[in-house]
């Protein structure tokens, strides 16, 4: 009787992790350069005495879709697209180099060029810092910024970084907890001269809400039966002590 409420239990509970990732991706549809988590479940073998015929599912994020998103058109200055492969290099919270696809850039009130998040933009040297006041801002197709200072002649605007662009293979990249990607063996990508931007546009979020939308219902149903299984294996349950008490 156990291993059906054992085998119910855990699939209603990996029912919910699995909702859990759907919902992210729903919540994050309109987020700029998200890429949608997968997942998956298996069967996992309970370990332990007396537990080995005992299976349970696990349900794991075995990557995301690295499908790029439309490009959607904006004529904002700060606004890049990443054409093609390729990610940008910005400063994590804990002050280690990650990558993004995200290029919804903003200046802070002391000039460094961050994401929308707040996080510093990585040039070739660290983040990259801008003249304030600020007049002018260009960004060129290679990550090349430059600047014009306010006040300063028409003809002053100057060289100020260049955004970091790599391109590793996506099989190598994994995305942390903060959304942010990584290469799975910790290195530092090298910056790669072939990646290039779209200036004045930005890349949207590649989650489909409709496919999302019906593998949630799917879930849902899912451990609504589970519940079901369980609620059964509680009944049966009943029913056996009364027939051993009828039998006594």
């Amino acid at each position: 009787m156990d291993h059906l409420l054992y085998i119910a239990m855990s699939g209603a509970k990996e029912n919910m992790n699995g909702i859990a990732v759907r919902a992210n991706n729903l919540a994050n549809s309109s987020t700029v350069g998200f890429k949608a988590d997968f997942e998956q479940a298996r069967s996992m073998q309970a370990f332990g005495e007396g537990l080995p015929t005992r299976v349970f599912s696990l349900t794991e994020r075995p990557g995301q879709n690295f499908d790029a998103g439309a490009i959607i058109t904006t004529d904002r200055d700060l606004d890049v697209a990443i054409q093609g492969e390729g990610w940008m290099a910005v400063q994590a919270p804990d002050g280690n180099e990650a990558y993004t696809r995200a290029g919804n850039l903003q200046i802070n009130a002391f000039g460094m060029l961050e994401t929308a998040s707040g996080l510093a933009v990585l040039g070739d040297d660290g983040p990259i810092q801008l003249p304030v006041p600020l007049a002018k801002i260009e960004i060129a197709p290679d990550g090349t910024v430059s600047a014009l200072a306010q006040g300063a002649p028409a003809d002053a605007i100057e060289l100020v970084g260049r955004i970091k662009l790599v391109k590793p293979v996506n099989s190598d990249m994994e995305k942390g907890t903060d959304g942010l990607f990584r290469r799975k063996d910790g290195q530092i990508a090298e910056a790669d001269i072939n990646v290039s931007l779209l200036k004045g546009a930005v890349e949207s979020s590649n989650v489909n809400a409709v496919g999302e939308m019906t593998y949630m219902i799917s879930l849902q149903r899912q451990f609504e039966l589970q519940v079901k299984m369980m609620k059964s294996a509680e009944e049966m349950d009943r029913q056996q002590n009364q027939l051993l008490r009828i039998v006594g």
